[in-house]
């Protein structure tokens, strides 16, 4: 099935991407306002530092199965992340702290992908069934569409009739489009439909403005990154609110994980998410006639129990996909960053990873999926924030995870000092204590 792809000049000058990052910023300040935001997780003491320090050295990380592919001529280089922080890498539990594979203990081989990262979680429950570097900062492309629609589906009225302006067809050329023509009159139900069967870049720019109120596009913008921080994604940074490239954009296969959660547990997404196929219509005032389009993500024409998701790709961010399916009353999805077309389509590839998360035992888990507004999310004591406890000699990790070093803390001796004095026995105790409990509720897959 082709992709509809449509050249569309800026029919004004266009805005940077530099000024729309900062518009989105001062908006974001604007909108939430110190009293309302959601805080990120609290920075761990000098005292856990040291100890996650110490444990993250401890082994390198389990290398992800890789096909032997040679990577695309021109293929961009990978834009700058942000600095790791540990407190962030350990969001939904310590052993999705790694740049590597993480599998329950006993759980069969992953498929061999060539996305960068991945994660697999049950929709219902919130456990992550496995994941390779879970918190490794992507390019979001498309995908980010998801985070649109947690963010304004539900403030939409599907009645609504939307009339195009200029900036909403101020998308890059040839990037996908709907086909939406400036003075056309379209329902925001067929917004929906156009943003999630064809990846429309125009239906996406006029449901931020719609969605932004007074604020407009930069309004959503901002809108989706408090929604983002709410939802516990702090990895996630959206500039734009289709996906197309843009300075400092960045997400994490977690936290797609839980953007598409968010958007499951809607009926108006799972209605338009599993549409194959829908009407644009006629604008006769424009002498233009209708057409149709056809939904993109392949996963609904060839997976039993397909859910829906979003397909996304740009030259910088490459593929990356999200899936969801059920089988036997249990429903997954897979997220998937910075994949090559061959010798797998990026939703390919969430197929492979949703039949090896439906191989694997209900129970099996290697970390958690964070609630909204959760203490979880924003981290406390018992949170994302603390720092894993020492494992006893008898005690062994439930999952195959080891953490890449980072080499970034103080020196082992002067963190040591500090965590003397800083932590105390009674923080030992409750971190002791805290992956005791973990361990004792996590049951090891079977071979």
């Amino acid at each position: 099935m082709a992709v509809r792809l449509i050249h569309t000049p800026a029919p004004t000058r266009r805005r940077t991407l530099a000024a729309l990052a900062a518009t989105a910023t001062l908006a974001t300040a604007t909108l939430t306002g110190p009293a309302h935001a959601a805080q990120p997780p609290t920075r761990a003491t000098a005292a856990q530092a040291s100890a996650s320090a110490a444990q993250t050295q401890a082994a390198p990380a389990v290398p992800c199965p890789r096909p032997k592919v040679k990577p695309p001529a021109g293929r961009p280089a990978r834009p700058t992340p942000p600095e790791d922080d540990p407190v962030l890498r350990a969001v939904g539990g310590d052993d999705l702290a790694t740049d590597g594979l993480v599998v329950p203990r006993g759980a069969p081989k992953p498929p061999a992908l060539t996305a960068t990262s991945w994660l697999v979680a049950d929709l219902d429950t919130g456990e992550v069934l496995g994941g390779c570097g879970p918190h490794v900062y992507g390019t979001p492309a498309s995908v980010q569409k998801l985070l649109l629609v947690a963010t304004v589906i539900d403030k939409l009225d599907p009645r609504q009739i939307a009339t195009i302006t200029d900036g909403d067809l101020d998308i890059e050329p040839y990037s996908s489009a709907v086909g939406l023509l400036k003075g056309g009159r379209y329902p925001v139900s067929t917004l929906w439909l156009g943003l999630l069967l064809n990846s429309g870049n125009d239906a996406a720019n006029t449901l931020a403005r719609l969605g932004g109120g007074r604020g407009g596009l930069p309004a959503t913008v901002a809108a989706m990154n408090a929604e983002a921080k709410r939802l516990g994604a702090y990895q996630t940074h959206a500039v734009t609110p289709s996906g197309l490239d843009g300075p400092g954009q960045f997400t994490s296969a977690y936290d797609l994980a839980l953007i598409a959660r968010q958007c499951f547990a809607k009926p108006a997404f799972r209605k338009y998410a599993l549409t194959e196929r829908a009407r644009i219509p006629a604008q006769k005032k424009l002498k233009k006639g209708g057409f149709q389009i056809q939904n993109e993500n392949k996963l609904i024409y060839n997976y039993p129990g397909a859910l829906g998701g979003k397909t996304g790709f740009t030259k910088l961010a490459r593929h990356s996909y999200v899936g969801g399916a059920e089988r036997n009353g249990r429903r997954l999805v897979a997220t998937v960053l910075g994949a090559e077309a061959a010798p797998l389509r990026g939703w390919q590839q969430g197929a492979a990873l949703l039949d090896w998360g439906f191989s694997l035992p209900k129970d099996a888990s290697v970390g958690k999926l964070v609630e909204p507004d959760s203490p979880d999310a924003h981290g406390t004591a018992t949170g994302a924030s603390a720092a894993p406890a020492p494992a006893a000699k008898d005690e062994r990790p439930a999952a195959t995870a080891v953490r890449a070093a980072t080499n970034k803390g103080l020196p082992l001796g002067l963190a040591a000092t500090i965590a003397v004095v800083l932590a105390g026995a009674p923080l030992l105790l409750l971190l002791t204590q805290r992956r005791r409990r973990r361990l004792r509720r996590r049951t090891p897959a079977p071979h």
